[in-house]
């Protein structure tokens, strides 16, 4: 008789992947922050992704304070190692919350499919899809003023969108980089005209000084939230 299977990695106790491939993913995650009500920003959530049942939330404030006819979208990829996050977690939203008051900008923050349950590029692959699912935003409007979502596209400016990511969501963008570049005629009415990395992860078959510490054990969530 063959061994039962046991745990091969670890990462808090939150995903265990085993010896014989099985993984156990817990979603009783209890975060020390809440979600800021911030009344100057509203958002919505939309399915972008059917056949995935993907989902992102689209930020939008209140009242535009800038001299503009219209406002510039911001594409924000969150972190996770590529095995952790959503568009619901408190610190991803209130960052988002405050991308959108700060920069008086719309903000559209996907969901992606994660490891290792789904083997990159999938992540790369939802979030390119994510860009797309805009782009069919802006061309209905540009069709027929009233053939797409009143609310999340007025006042939007498809010809300035900025892609944001953070660790790896940095490292997301820059896979978008390389794949859309600027955008070009393909993703009219979408033009790329940035992106900003914050803090991108990018990883080898060898690790690196970072990638080797802390030690897991040592590892919670304040740590990993700073």
């Amino acid at each position: 008789m063959g061994s039962l299977p046991h745990v091969v990695e670890d990462c808090l106790g939150f995903l265990q992947l085993f010896s014989d491939g099985s993984i156990f993913r817990s979603n009783d995650i209890e975060f020390k922050i809440s979600a800021v009500q911030d009344h100057s920003v509203t958002f919505n959530d939309y399915l972008f992704h059917k056949r995935f049942n993907l989902s992102l939330r689209f930020y939008k404030p209140q009242s535009v304070t800038l001299n503009t006819n219209k406002l510039p979208i911001v594409i924000f990829l969150h972190g996770g190692g590529f095995c952790f996050g959503s568009r619901t977690w408190p610190h991803i939203h209130n960052c988002c919350t405050r991308l959108a008051s700060g920069l008086q900008a719309v903000v559209l923050s996907p969901d992606y499919r994660l490891a290792p349950e789904h083997r990159l590029p999938s992540a790369v692959d939802d979030a390119v899809e994510a860009v797309r699912w805009l782009q069919r935003q802006g061309l209905r409007l540009k069709e027929d003023e009233n053939g797409g979502d009143s609310w999340l596209g007025s006042d939007v400016d498809f010809d300035r969108v900025f892609v944001v990511g953070d660790s790896s969501g940095g490292n997301i963008a820059h896979h978008l980089a390389v794949r859309l570049g600027s955008g070009s005629s393909e993703m009219d009415p979408v033009r790329v005209r940035g992106y900003v990395l914050f803090a991108p992860f990018f990883g080898g078959e060898v690790r690196t000084k970072s990638e080797e510490g802390p030690p897991e054990h040592m590892l919670n969530l304040e740590l990993l939230d700073r």
